[in-house]
């Protein structure tokens, strides 16, 4: 009926009308929620970082002599198994690593029963001489074995496209990871995972968050990562990510680890996880804190 009409229709038609909206509505209430999970990680190239900063030696780092306190203990040995049980533990559905080992991806994603991609990113060349020394003494070798961007997803949604970008050639290369995931659904998130320069990283950031909007295409999009900017340092350049890119989410005021969204529902704030959620058990009771940076998780509804 032409919409010029309607004012004519009985209060019966009329009645008729709302409780058939009415009826659409709870359909639509009844349809299930598209509910994500994300966590970010910097794994710190597989090392642990005791809270005690004594445990720190240089005597651990040339002979991996393991240093202990009254609760945590220091090892200088890879800890590959450690890091891949921790986060298969976690709860997400799609995690964003940094400075991971290249050689990490298909151990890691088989303990969290995932599908991933891996964007290297700098110190890669003659990687396997770099992987075999670092096996040998981690911490000696530190950040030099090489590092990559990783992206996990768990069922139900399956990688789709992969796309990989330089954001800064120099003094260390740095690599954007961007991933388009489908849902059986049909539902589509694309998520960027980048770890960003140390020194000044705002222009790098928006440039990045530029090309991953562009690259979405529409799609309700994660910018995440190890962005190296705190928001009560760089107030600007968060105001900038969201006034040009609609980029919102901030985790803390003092954190450089964030997951910021565009066309995504927050149910869950992005909150970082306590330092005891990344310790495993070491020797004689003690504990074992993997990396220097804690996860950090936020749940989106997706629609």
């Amino acid at each position: 009926m032409p919409v010029g009409l309607e004012l004519e229709r009985t209060i019966e038609d009329a009645i008729q009308l709302i409780a058939r909206k009415l009826l659409a509505g709870e359909e639509v209430t009844r349809h299930p929620r598209i509910v994500v999970r994300v966590v970010t990680w910097n794994l710190f190239h597989g090392r642990d970082d005791p809270p005690d900063p004594s445990l720190r030696t240089w005597r651990s780092r040339l002979l991996r002599i393991t240093e202990r306190s009254a609760t945590h203990e220091q090892v200088n040995r890879p800890l590959r198994d450690e890091f891949a049980a921790r986060l298969a533990t976690l709860a997400w559905d799609v995690a964003l690593l940094q400075e991971v080992p290249p050689g990490w991806l298909r151990p890691l994603a088989g303990a969290a029963r995932a599908s991933g991609a891996s964007a290297l990113t700098s110190r890669n060349f003659l990687h396997m001489a770099r992987a075999a020394l670092a096996r040998l003494n981690p911490d000696l070798v530190a950040s030099g074995e090489g590092g990559s961007n990783q992206v996990l997803a768990r069922p139900s949604w399956r990688i789709s496209r992969v796309a990989r970008r330089t954001t800064a050639p120099r003094p260390e290369r740095r690599r954007m990871l961007l991933v388009r995931l489908r849902e059986p659904g049909g539902a589509e998130l694309v998520v960027a995972n980048v770890h960003l320069s140390t020194r000044d990283p705002t222009d790098e950031a928006l440039a990045a968050a530029q090309y991953a909007v562009a690259w979405s295409d529409g799609a309700p999009l994660v910018f995440g990562g190890d962005l190296n900017l705190r928001p009560d340092r760089a107030p600007a350049a968060f105001a900038e990510l969201g006034a040009r890119h609609g980029l919102s989410g901030a985790t803390a005021p003092g954190a450089i680890d964030h997951l910021l969204v565009r066309g995504l529902v927050p149910l869950h704030e992005a909150e970082a996880f306590a330092p005891s959620a990344r310790e495993v058990p070491g020797s004689d009771g003690l504990a074992i804190r993997l990396s220097d940076h804690s996860p950090v998780a936020a749940t989106f509804e997706v629609r």
